[in-house]
């Protein structure tokens, strides 16, 4: 098939940080560009106003509830994602920090290039493309860490964060603030707490308001509600020909397979969609690929563990998602993490925060705080508003450890790769909790896979389709370009090849930004 009879330049499967910023730098270089995104298109009245809304809040099309927040749970992780035509960043908490040193001089691509100097420039960009702007109002659970810095004697390592949120008057709307008029109508943040739960507001700067929708305005289509299920080479084994996706409806029962055709195509659908289907792929349409594939799945070794009161002078809810940090050593901080009112889906999953080697231990300890504290327990069953009375806290941590994923017979399975897997006891972050909880009265809990199944939680699942030097030791090159492949990438969280401890979407963005830079103009274009 000729060039010109494709029908796009590239095919780019995923909508989420790696995704919008190939659709958006793509169509920049004058490619014809098609987005491929399983999730659904959302407006700000889209949104629910609590995560009990859950048709509108959860993606379990098994039940028929499309919402943009996907639970899904391995033997060794639990993985909150997020699904729609903005991926991540619908339910992420807007925080853009940048990794410590450690994460460009560990991991599997630590030598390929001098990644700290070689990002410098694209993290600059990504700030500027995702409107960074450090917190202007320090909330309850903001001061009570910072009080928690001042007795660890760590003051100076408490700040506001770092986060993609416009500002400006609080509730008033405005022509389109970053983009000198290209980019949609904004309104000021209300400081409602509820960005985890969609921002109904119009301030988060998620990415279908400046990558998906600069690049919609150069001409870039994107199918929403469509998953792709089959990538292979047209004529030659390689791909120098092009390629042909395949998808299919991801939200209707019965659906007809369509078939489009590319030159190139750019794999952007998170760890779980990416690494998920490239093991499908590889035993049928992309044999090629590198073993590595599913291999150095990381986390960013963290902890959540919420913290609730029975104090109904107490209010956590208000603020943004993450509105403080605190450095804790070299290796870790800790963040308040809040939801807006009404929001209490997750206590119906808490259990009093305990610790053990096994199951048994475990669930001795918690039994026994539930006989010996019964009526306090019971008031935070049943407290009056869980948002408002509940900081949850969240903990994360440089040191390494990694996963493989691997097809089963329901999908992917995990198991441990290198070194230790994850745990959900870091003594750290639960002697962090404890401490918390006595500044604000309350008492800390867990989520019950912890407790019982001793499963950590992430909603920062990274690695499996990592960079090495040679197909041997990684999926992609340095460039990103996947390796037996012409014309093939990975742009989003399953190239990530270290752990950089902090949220990882400043990064994926950076990188991306890298990848893309380094594709040439359409030179079809450039001579019209």
């Amino acid at each position: 098939m000729k060039k010109e009879n494709f029908d796009f330049d590239y095919i780019i499967i995923g909508s989420g940080f790696g995704g919008s910023v190939s659709a958006l730098r793509l169509s920049e270089k004058g490619y014809k560009v098609l987005v491929i995104e399983k999730g659904k298109w959302y407006k700000t009245n889209d949104f629910p106003k609590t995560n009990w809304n859950l048709r509108r809040w959860l993606w379990l099309p098994s039940l028929r509830f499309f919402g943009f927040f996907k639970m899904t749970f391995f033997r060794h992780v639990g993985v909150l994602t997020g699904v729609g035509v903005g991926g991540g960043s619908l339910v992420y908490a807007n925080t853009l920090p940048v990794p410590k040193k450690a994460f460009f001089r560990s991991g599997n691509w630590k030598d390929l290039v001098n990644w700290e100097e070689a990002l410098r420039p694209f993290y600059d960009l990504a700030l500027k493309m995702l409107g960074a702007a450090s917190n202007p109002r320090i909330e309850l659970g903001d001061e009570a860490l910072r009080q928690l810095a001042i007795e660890s004697e760590k003051e100076n390592q408490f700040s506001p964060s770092n986060v993609s949120v416009f500002f400006g008057e609080s509730g008033k709307r405005v022509k389109d603030p970053f983009f000198g008029g290209k980019g949609p109508d904004r309104v000021g943040c209300t400081f409602c707490g509820s960005c985890m739960t969609g921002c109904r507001n119009n301030s988060k700067n998620s990415l279908d308001k400046n990558y998906l929708h600069l690049a919609q305005q150069l001409g870039a289509e994107i199918y929403a509600e469509s998953e792709v299920i089959d990538v292979f080479p047209i004529d030659k084994l390689d791909g120098a020909e092009g390629y042909m996706v395949q998808f299919k409806s991801s939200t209707k029962i019965f659906s007809n397979k369509r078939l489009v055709s590319a030159s190139g195509v750019v794999f952007a659908g998170g760890v779980l969609g990416t690494v998920k289907l490239l093991l499908r792929l590889k035993k049928y349409s992309l044999p090629r690929l590198s073993n590595c594939v599913g291999r150095f799945v990381r986390t960013n070794n963290e902890s959540l563990i919420g913290v609730t009161t029975t104090d109904k002078n107490k209010d956590f809810s208000k603020g943004i998602a993450i509105g403080s940090i605190l450095q804790t050593d070299e290796h870790g901080h800790l963040e308040p993490v809040r939801y807006g009112p009404g929001s209490g889906f997750w206590r119906l999953g808490m259990t009093p925060l305990t610790h053990g080697s096994n199951f048994f231990i475990r669930v001795f300890r918690m039994l026994a705080d539930l006989v010996l504290h019964p009526v306090q327990n019971l008031k935070v069953l049943f407290v009056d508003d869980w948002a408002k009375r509940t900081q949850i806290l969240l903990f994360m941590q440089h040191l390494d450890s990694t996963l493989r994923f691997s097809s089963g017979w329901f999908g992917m399975k995990s198991s441990v790769h290198e070194g230790k897997k994850p745990t959900a006891f870091i003594p750290q972050a639960n002697k962090l909790a404890y401490k918390y909880s006595r500044l604000v009265n309350g008492k800390p809990y867990t989520l019950f896979t912890e407790s019982f199944f001793g499963i950590p939680s992430t909603a920062h699942i990274l690695g499996g389709a990592v960079m090495g030097a040679t197909k041997k030791e990684g999926v992609i090159d340095k460039n990103n370009r996947v390796f037996g492949y012409q014309n093939m990438l990975v742009c989003d969280g399953s190239m990530i090849s270290s752990n950089p401890g902090v949220n990882p979407s400043l990064t994926i963005t950076a990188i991306s930004e890298r990848a893309m830079s380094l594709i040439s103009e359409n030179q079809k274009e450039a001579n019209n």
